[in-house]
């Protein structure tokens, strides 16, 4: 009883006065309005401090780790604010490592706050310790851990300032146990400076008018527009651009809905599974302008065949990825919507190139996506265009990676930003689900549609949990082909049909999976059955799983062979 009333006495005095408490505090003075959380036992005093609080922001505890940061990724990625962590030590943290690389691959400004055991034991191997800085260090814009609690708040603002500027990027903060339970006295730490850290906003003037000048001169120019466009709010620029100088335009898969979809000037997405009109007009091109994309393998196949006669612009506002990849010609460091405002106050005088567009439009309309519909379960193509009409081409998308992806970013027209959730640079299983639970948190009354895999949902399927518990309205689409459908399309194309723990032929009902979670759910194997039952889902209030059985060999295509160029592809035509 004494120890008990010990406990109590030192709660007590611990009110509004601990690290944890300054914690909360500088949350509250970030503006965060949402939190995913697990608990643990480095971790606390955070926790209590919370309680104490009474909910500043809400906080959704997922069912593990990697939900956590998925759903964070999901948030940041919708909403432009950052998605905030909260994870014990040890395997706490080190669940965090794969969202973490997703986020610092994907550009997504994610502050991730783990405990740590007390600075005293740090190195002994004590019980839950790891080395979250050395874990980390490679995967993070920036980390810290702290060692002094006056200089929290600072940290704090700092890891959200580095995390949501510049190049936005996963931000990592170390916080110990005995800092968190340390008594906060005395003045506190909460101005900061970083000189080594000024991101270049504002392009250099030059450079845009030797653009221009190129632009000028070009008989056969394309823009290229990444993710940077959206990550700078600057899709009404480039539409301004493309449309006031008629330049096609095609989007890298992160890019997507950058641009328009249905603008008569898109040619679509490019790369490995890009469509014949953006491929060839990269290949064809005689100047690329490359606007917030940074040139991975997946977008350029055999660089020796990308652009092979192209004068090559970049803009983008990290230096480090102009001339990584790809030869640039005219590098342009900036922000996007400062660049595109620079250009659209500089006039241009283009040379005619209506032959160009009459050929790369000639392509477009002579080599569409194409696919077979099936007598036998549902095309899985024909699915994503029943799910992009059902929704009015309205909904916030999530997927995880695989066929499913590539599907859902042939089929549905993305015409407004920040509408695409995806994994693109590191190719997470397991991401669509959870970050359809951050998308939905941060745009409430959006109708949020995650398409999945068979495979990648159950990694993370826990966190129908969470659906259940907030009632969040997510509408799952499990294109379910009882496959890891990508991995057996290699199989298929360059294994010899070799389908090697590729057929998930034991996978779980899932309908009554569902259901024992408290969710509706639905299953569909017939087309005839499906334009109905979307929208039924989709005017449905509440959360929805509906398993759809698919095509079970179907492929992706066009493709691009590893190691070939993008002009190369296979399956352009139902002939090939």
């Amino acid at each position: 009883m004494k120890v008990e009333a010990k406990l109590k006495e030192q709660a007590a005095e611990k009110t509004l006065t601990t690290g944890a408490d300054v914690f909360i505090r500088s949350l509250v003075d970030e503006d965060v309005d949402t939190v995913f959380g697990y608990p643990g036992g480095a971790v606390l005093p955070i926790y209590d401090a919370l309680h104490r609080a009474k909910a500043p922001f809400q906080h959704i505890l997922c069912r593990h780790e990697q939900g956590l940061i998925h759903a964070a990724e999901g948030y940041a990625r919708v909403t432009g604010k950052p998605g905030v962590v909260i994870a014990t030590s040890g395997p706490g943290a080190t669940n965090l490592v794969t969202g973490i690389t997703d986020a610092m691959m994907d550009s997504l400004p994610v502050v991730i706050f783990t405990g740590q055991v007390a600075t005293g034991v740090i190195g002994t191997d004590a019980f839950q310790e790891a080395d979250v800085i050395g874990i980390t260090t490679p995967i993070t814009k920036h980390n810290y851990q702290v060692t002094d609690v006056k200089e929290l708040p600072r940290i704090v603002k700092e890891a959200f300032h580095i995390a949501s500027t510049g190049r936005p990027g996963p931000v990592v903060v170390d916080i110990p146990k005995n800092i968190a339970n340390e008594m906060a006295t005395g003045e506190l730490d909460k101005e900061f400076y970083l000189p080594g850290y000024q991101p270049t906003i504002k392009p250099n003037p030059l450079q845009i008018r030797k653009l221009a000048d190129a632009l000028s001169r070009s008989k056969r120019p394309l823009l290229l527009s990444g993710a940077g466009v959206l990550f700078a709010k600057a899709s009404e620029e480039l539409k301004l651009f493309a449309e006031k100088y008629q330049l096609p335009v095609t989007t890298t898969l992160l890019g997507l809905g950058s641009f328009p979809g249905t603008n008569e000037l898109s040619l679509g997405m490019a790369g490995m599974h890009g469509t014949y009109a953006a491929n060839m007009g990269i290949y064809e091109c005689d100047l690329l302008i490359n606007i917030g994309a940074r040139f991975d393998d997946r977008l350029t196949g055999a660089i020796k065949h990308f652009a092979p006669d192209a004068k090559v612009a970049h803009i983008d506002i990290d230096p480090a990825e102009i001339g990584k990849n790809i030869t640039t010609n005219i590098p342009v460091v900036g922000d996007a919507k400062e660049a595109l405002k620079a250009l659209l106050e500089n006039e241009v005088e283009v040379t005619n190139h209506d032959k160009w567009c009459e050929k790369v439009f000639s392509n477009k309309s002579n080599y569409p996506l194409w696919y077979e519909r099936s007598n036998d379960l549902i095309s899985p193509q024909w699915l994503l265009e029943q799910v992009y009409q059902a929704s009015k081409g309205e909904a916030v998308v999530t997927t995880d990676v695989g066929q499913h992806q590539m599907w859902a970013a042939q089929f549905y027209q993305f015409d407004r930003p920040d509408r695409w959730v995806t994994s693109g640079g590191l190719g997470t299983m397991g991401f669509g689900f959870p970050a359809a639970i951050g998308a939905q948190l941060g745009k409430p009354t959006e109708l949020v549609v995650s398409i999945v895999g068979d495979g990648g949902f159950q990694m993370t399927l826990q966190e129908l949990a969470v659906l259940k518990q907030w009632n969040l309205p997510v509408k799952v689409i499990i294109v379910n082909n009882e496959a890891l459908g990508m991995v057996r399309q290699w199989q298929e194309k360059f294994y010899d049909e070799r389908y090697s723990e590729t057929l998930l032929s034991e996978n779980p009902d899932f309908v009554k999976l569902a259901e024992s979670y408290g969710i509706r759910a639905l299953k569909v194997d017939n087309e005839e059955d499906v334009p109905a039952l979307l929208e039924d889902v989709f005017s449905y209030d509440g959360p929805v799983v509906v398993d759809c059985r698919v095509v079970k060999k179907d492929c992706v295509y066009p493709m691009v062979a590893p190691g070939t160029g993008n002009h190369e592809m296979i399956g352009v035509t139902k002939t090939k």
